[in-house]
């Protein structure tokens, strides 16, 4: 059995809402939050059981439709309430594209709760702040990406009205991609209440919060010696897979990410990961392992130093072909003054050198206007890459 798809314009987030709580409760179409403007309108149906499809390119790239059950949302919205104590109202905060902004509507839908939507475009503390002082429930969330939890300490750190409203949510969830450690510490030395969490569009969001898997989530690291093991996740919050142009499940596409093991069914992540302390340690991307200088060095590792140095908070790193060394790390930041092969790039390979040794020293310092990002909101390495390529970076020794 199938129902129609019904692409909606991601920006009207009330709208979803609305369309959402009718697929959720089987009376309406499957719901497409869509982040491009629309064009013209295809007939596509899905499967019955499919109540909300996620566009994204996750970290490769490629456009991927990822379909996700009625079932998988509703078990997500629970073991999410479960762990922080309770449903409650939620801070709309981000674009309803995103699972993360889709989810905090589906929450909003089981807990009966009205969500209060901040405005679509640019985030601004002060707006936060304003939306967040009109939450009247007893418990209240907000989900977060980095950049916006750094905006909100930031302001926070300087206007106690931000201060007052960000301390108002029992809990701030921040996931998407890797917050800094250090960010973290400066927003609990506030009093705000942050859990950071990790997971995707292909688990209905975060599943695992503060390293600890959530009720019904399943957590599997798969074994390569020496580099952590790759992750896996299962449980009842599993999308059903990607679906084909015609709306029908891709059945290749699904099974190159989607895994049984005698009967678990698991959602290939492609992160490397530990447990360290019985917790999750995510590494970063297998596929952001290189070679450079003969020896395996991870960009994520060589990240979370440079994010404890100062100038360097969200900086990124990047490799390049090198006739010397093979694969050459760059380091990119950006709205920050070029410095090139200064003082600045020494603190670091120093720093880095220290922390993971010589192969993993960065080799030049590129500033960039903007970091590109996917659809997803992600960092867009190939693009970055081809950016710094076509400026000419320059390595040392």
């Amino acid at each position: 059995m199938t129902r129609p798809l019904r692409v909606m314009d991601g920006a009207a987030a009330h709208a979803v809402l609305l369309a959402l709580r009718a697929a959720l409760s089987g009376d309406g179409p499957a719901v497409l939050p869509a982040a491009a403007p629309l064009g013209e309108a295809v007939e596509t149906r899905v499967p019955r059981r499919v109540a909300l499809v996620i566009e994204t390119s996750g970290s490769t790239g490629t456009p991927k439709r990822v379909a996700l059950s009625t079932d998988a949302l509703l078990a997500s919205a629970a073991a999410s309430a479960a762990a922080l104590g309770g449903a409650g109202q939620w801070l709309l905060a981000l674009p309803t594209h995103y699972i993360a902004g889709a989810q905090v509507l589906v929450r909003s839908i089981v807990a009966e709760t009205e969500p209060v939507i901040l405005p679509a475009g640019h985030f601004d503390p002060l707006v936060f702040a304003e939306h967040a002082a009109r939450m009247d429930a007893p418990l209240r969330f907000v989900s977060l990406v980095p950049v916006q939890l750094a905006r909100v300490v930031e302001a926070a750190e300087a206007d106690t009205v931000v201060l007052a409203a960000a301390r108002r949510f029992d809990r701030i969830l921040v996931g998407g991609q890797a917050t800094p450690p250090a960010l973290i510490a400066r927003a609990e030395a506030l009093g705000l209440r942050v859990t950071r969490t990790y997971g995707s569009s292909e688990t209905a969001g975060g599943c695992v919060y503060n390293g600890v898997p959530l009720h019904g989530t399943r957590l599997h690291l798969e074994g390569v010696p020496g580099d952590g093991g790759l992750i896996e996740l299962g449980g009842p919050m599993l999308a059903e897979g990607y679906l084909a142009a015609d709306g029908s499940l891709d059945a290749e596409r699904t099974a190159s990410a989607f895994t049984e093991h005698h009967g678990d069914r698991r959602y290939r992540t492609g992160d490397l990961g530990e447990l360290v302390d019985g917790r999750l340690r995510v590494l970063g991307r297998s596929d952001n392992v290189i070679i450079s200088g003969g020896e395996k060095v991870s960009l994520e590792a060589v990240e979370r130093v440079l994010h404890g140095q100062r100038g360097f908070e969200s900086a990124v790193a990047v490799a390049l072909a090198d006739p010397v060394w093979g694969q050459a790390i760059v380091v990119a930041r950006a709205d920050a003054a070029d410095t090139g092969d200064g003082a600045d790039l020494e603190r670091v390979r120093a720093a880095v050198a220290a922390a993971l040794g010589p192969a993993a020293r960065p080799r030049a310092l590129h500033t960039v206007a903007e970091l590109p990002q996917l659809p997803s909101g992600k960092l867009d390495r190939a693009a970055l890459a081809r950016l710094i390529a076509a400026d000419g970076a320059r390595t040392r020794d």
